[in-house]
């Protein structure tokens, strides 16, 4: 069980998931970048540039405080070991942000979702600094508020992905699964207390709803 709940926390790790969020966009309504096809290639640039700064920048950053002897562990269980690597993804969301809300081209949902990213990741700094909260729950509490968010505002009520049709509320069940899934691996894997679970899924809903009245 503890491999299983492992893999879980690798694949649904925090930095993945705003990609996932920018594929889903992608998938679900490629016309909102202008396009028919989730694979045109400027949406396959965007998708590369946000990996490249809500991944790798941090991922490659983190790494280098380990073995500079910054931090003991990359799974950085000790909250202290995390504000480092918060700060420099706060920096790098910010900068999407920024350059997502000047670019005229970028469609508003995806500002939305970055920006809302950005709000969270904030407060769960503020948080860290008192308490240990969990950074897995805080990226699926976003995902399920895009979801939710790209139910009402941005979709068609299907889409298709890999020749297959899914409905919004096919995705919304699978979402709100794995969010239990992963909750579920990090209590297992004695990481966080129920609470710090409660307080990130509720924190990353939260924000993108925040988001939203922003900027829409």
């Amino acid at each position: 069980m503890r491999v299983i709940a492992h893999a879980i926390s690798y694949v649904f790790h925090p930095l993945f998931v705003m990609t996932y969020i920018m594929l889903l966009i992608a998938w679900i309504n490629p016309y909102l970048f202008g396009v028919y096809h989730p694979t045109n290639s400027r949406i396959v640039a965007l998708i590369m540039m946000v990996f490249a700064y809500t991944f790798l920048i941090p991922a490659c950053t983190s790494v280098m405080m380990k073995y500079l002897g910054f931090i003991e562990s990359l799974e950085m269980q000790d909250r202290k070991e995390r504000i480092g690597p918060l700060i420099v993804c706060m920096v790098c969301y910010f900068m999407m942000s920024y350059m997502f809300y000047r670019n005229a081209e970028i469609p508003n949902a995806c500002t939305i979702f970055m920006v809302g990213s950005s709000i969270a990741l904030s407060v769960a700094f503020f948080i860290n600094l008192f308490s240990k909260i969990s950074l897995h729950a805080l990226g699926m509490g976003g995902l399920l508020g895009m979801v939710v968010i790209t139910m009402i505002y941005f979709s068609y009520g299907t889409f298709t992905i890999a020749g297959f049709s899914m409905s919004m509320n096919a995705l919304l069940m699978l979402v709100i699964i794995l969010s239990g899934l992963v909750g579920t691996s990090r209590l297992l894997l004695e990481a966080h207390e129920p609470m710090d679970l409660y307080g990130g899924f509720f924190i990353g809903f939260g924000t993108q709803f925040l988001a939203l009245s922003l900027l829409s």
